[in-house]
């Protein structure tokens, strides 16, 4: 009898069935033992020896291991195919060897799909634990380790509060904080458009734009402001325009490939709205082996893959099974072969798809889990279509044209053949405006095209988009940084220190991982760059091909690693906050009338600085404790408008223009919380929102009271509390004003402060209602509050 070990008791199950008396399968449960969790456990003075330490339920793994060898002759180890598969048999096989408990002779075996034809083959092919595989594994985890435990305890010192600091994790929080900083300094630009409706020969409408002004092309910024379109608007209006050419032509799209790693990632959580981790433990259990009709049985090959290739077998049934379910026509002459498109890709393995492709989707629903079904579905259809043909589109463009060389274009297209979308689309959003373009009526040159619609459209540029799950895997895939196995990891990693978090599926940056990310930025910035870290990512992968040793590899690493650490030793905190003070001085002493100041609005003495505890950050003045202001920064920190938080990706958010000077009103959020800004024509930002370039004039702003929800605020409503204080009139020779401070909405009268209600009503509030709070307020309460308000 020989014994088989594989990671999980579901994989076990699976292929217990496939193998006679013969054999006896097992479950690790994963890897046995892990690098002993301090300092020390790896060693660079000694080649970079490493220290492990058998995990306590790897104890018991490893004695139920040792137990079933006494009845057998012979060791298989059937772990995952990969690097971490091969770590798992390795580790297994060196415990044994350690503990005198492998008297049997053994070998290792590998598949990516749980059949019993695939499981046979790997048996009747067994080969030696692949010692490159091995080396690239212990590489990376000596890598992890020395820049986590060097990095994280001078974060700990000189970043009081901070959490861990990763290898890949901190280069994907670069990325989101990066992306932060140009939302935070995008300038929204105002371009116009001039669009019509023609009417053809059968009378039916038709939508153009216009292309060419007075024979000169536009582009898209080319028509800038309200008063140039109305002028250009206006003089198309007696036109006379007929079609000037017509252009028709067959556009084929190709399927894409089947899914990868990354891709089912991205797709699951675009079409399904699966977090990266779920959609990796869905997988693992189709892989492994799942419940279908009271028999456990695999449905998908290996899941932790960076292929797009398909074995020949695939490929022929899943061309059998196109032509008989839905016909020659959609079957390509020639099957479909696939280049990577990832960045140090391996190519050892196949791609993600159905281990039976004759098992679709529908034969399963209502057998298995819905989450289980809709992601199987989704890999069902994606492999199937990647071997059909393509589809096809007729593309028609038409000009029309005055005698004045105006001319309009119009684009159409019309699905002919259906192809592989009769099966499956990637990106519906893209499917939806080839197909919102729509049928043209049947146009022929020279066919009059009397207008009967023109208008012209403002439009405004938008800024970049914050990074779903799904596109922050794609820039990381792109980049080159990570591996397959790793990216949901990364991702959950981010959020559980506290260093990002997910807003309506968006990443947005904590305060903790914005200044962690200036720290490493100022003292350890080749570690934080992306081509270091895909080189470095580059070298690993040299090292599985055994094309580079894992020796020389660690060595090169750690001599300027270690260089870079010794810099930072004589760094006190003091500095360390300055730095922070500096880059980041616009974000963090953003005052609530738009200024930037570090005078403490206290005392007006002392000067404002970060302060880093283990609780939070905040601002603190200068003068403490004389001087007791606070300023909490934390994010996290409970707010009183938790729609706010929600809402926050929505910010800067762009309200509209002001009608007496064209200037543009804008929603966006601060330190100090949500305000509104009002930008002239014009004017330029820095890199942090809302700070005017030197030379410019100051933007105005007016901070959003918390008795207002931001989500409310409209160009209307901006507009109102861009006036405060604003005055109401006079009364007895003196002004009456209104406005809303630190404490609130107030009346002004007479130097003293009155309280107002604190809700939108202040914004409908008359001189005689403010004279009316005024008189009620002389009558009940002492005048205190010109002090308080004053401090």
């Amino acid at each position: 009898m020989r014994l088989v070990i594989v990671e999980s008791p579901a994989k076990a199950k699976t292929i217990n069935k496939y193998l006679g008396s013969e054999y006896k399968v097992i479950a690790s449960y994963g890897h046995v033992r892990d690098l002993l969790s301090k300092a020390g456990s790896v060693r660079p003075d000694n080649d970079f020896f490493m220290v492990w330490d058998i995990k306590p339920d790897g104890r018991k793994r490893l004695n139920d291991i040792s137990n079933q060898l006494k009845n057998c002759d012979g060791l298989l180890l059937a772990t995952d195919p990969d690097r971490e598969g091969e770590a798992i048999s390795w580790h297994i096989k060196e415990s044994l060897l350690e503990n005198r408990m492998l008297g049997v002779p053994f070998k290792r075996i590998v598949f990516h799909e749980i059949t019993k034809g695939a499981i046979a083959e790997a048996i009747a092919n067994p080969r030696d634990i692949d010692q490159s595989l091995v080396d690239a594994y212990l590489a990376r985890r000596a890598l992890d380790y020395l820049v986590g435990f060097t990095i994280s305890p001078i974060l700990w010192r000189k970043l009081p509060g901070s959490k861990s600091a990763g290898r890949v994790q901190s280069v994907a929080l670069r990325i989101i904080v990066d992306r932060e900083a140009e939302i935070e300094a995008f300038r929204r630009k105002e371009y116009w458009s001039i669009e019509a409706k023609f009417e053809a020969k059968n009378g039916k409408l038709f939508h153009a734009k216009l292309i060419n002004y007075i024979g000169n092309k536009l582009d898209k910024f080319s028509i800038s402001d309200g008063k140039e379109a109305a002028i250009i608007r206006d003089s198309l209006l007696s036109g006379k325009f007929s079609v000037e050419s017509v252009e028709t032509k067959v556009v084929k799209r190709s399927p894409v490939p089947p899914f990868i790693t990354s891709t089912i990632q991205q797709e699951a959580s675009r079409k399904l709205g699966f977090s990266a981790k779920k959609t990796m433990q869905v997988a693992q259990n189709l892989y492994e082996g799942i419940n279908v009709d009271g028999e456990t049985t695999a449905l998908i090959t290996y899941m932790r893959t960076d292929s797009v290739n398909l074995s020949k077998e695939a490929i022929g049934k899943i061309r059998s099974l196109v032509a008989s379910k839905y016909g020659n026509d959609f079957l390509p002459e020639k099957p479909r072969f696939y280049q990577t498109k990832v960045k140090n890709a391996q190519e050892a393995h196949e791609a993600i798809r159905p281990v039976d492709v004759d098992i679709s989707s529908d034969l399963l629903r209502g057998k298995i889990p819905i989450d289980h079904f809709r992601l199987y579905d989704l890999i069902w259809k994606r492999a199937v279509a990647s071997q059909m043909a393509s589809a096809e589109f007729d593309q028609v463009q038409v000009d029309v044209s005055d005698a004045d060389k105006n001319v309009f274009r119009a684009n159409g297209n019309t699905l002919k053949f259906e192809g592989f979308i009769k099966v499956y689309m990637e990106d519906r959003d893209e499917q939806q405006e080839m197909e919102a373009e729509g049928l043209l009526p049947p146009l022929a040159r020279g066919d009059k095209t009397p207008m009967k619609n023109l208008e012209a459209l403002q439009h405004f540029t938008v800024p970049p988009p914050r990074f779903s799950e799904a596109s922050l895997v794609k820039k990381l895939e792109e980049l080159g940084i990570g591996r397959p196995s790793t990216y949901a990891n990364i991702l959950q990693v981010l959020q559980d220190r506290g260093y990002a978090k997910l807003v309506k599926k968006f990443f947005v940056p904590e305060i903790r991982g914005r200044l962690v990310t200036v720290f490493l930025t100022n003292f350890f910035s080749r570690y934080l760059e992306y081509d270091f870290t895909a080189d470095l990512e580059q070298s690993l992968d040299d090292i599985s091909n055994g094309n580079k040793s894992k020796l020389e590899t660690l060595k090169n690493f750690w001599k300027e690693f270690c260089e870079s650490v010794d810099l930072t030793k004589n760094i006190k905190i003091s500095e360390v906050i300055e730095r922070l003070n500096a880059a980041l001085e616009s974000f963090l002493f953003q005052r609530e009338d738009g200024s930037v100041s570090r005078v403490c609005p206290e005392c007006k003495t002392g000067e404002l600085s970060l302060k880093i505890g283990k609780f939070g950050s905040f601002l603190g003045c200068s003068r403490y404790p004389e001087c007791s202001y606070v300023r909490r920064l934390d994010s996290s920190a409970p707010t009183k408008d938790d729609s706010a938080v929600a809402k926050s990706s929505d910010y800067p958010r762009f309200l509209g223009v002001d009608p007496h000077d064209n200037s543009e009103i804008s929603l966006k959020k601060g330190p100090y919380g949500v305000y509104v800004q009002k930008d002239k024509a014009g004017t330029q930002t820095s890199k942090t929102a809302g700070k005017s370039t030197k030379g410019s004039e100051k933007p105005l702003r007016a901070s959003i009271p918390h008795f207002i929800d931001p989500n409310n605020v409209d160009l209307v409503m901006a507009l109102a509390l861009l006036q405060f204080p604003k005055s109401l009139g006079q009364h007895e020779r003196e002004d009456v004003k209104i406005g809303i401070g630190r404490f609130g909405p107030y009346v002004l009268f007479r130097g003293k402060y009155v309280s107002a209600p604190e809700s939108s009503a202040i914004f409908s509030i008359t001189l005689n209602d403010a004279l009316e709070l005024v008189k009620k307020h002389n009558k009940h309460a002492p005048a205190t509050r010109k002090q308080s308000q004053t401090k």
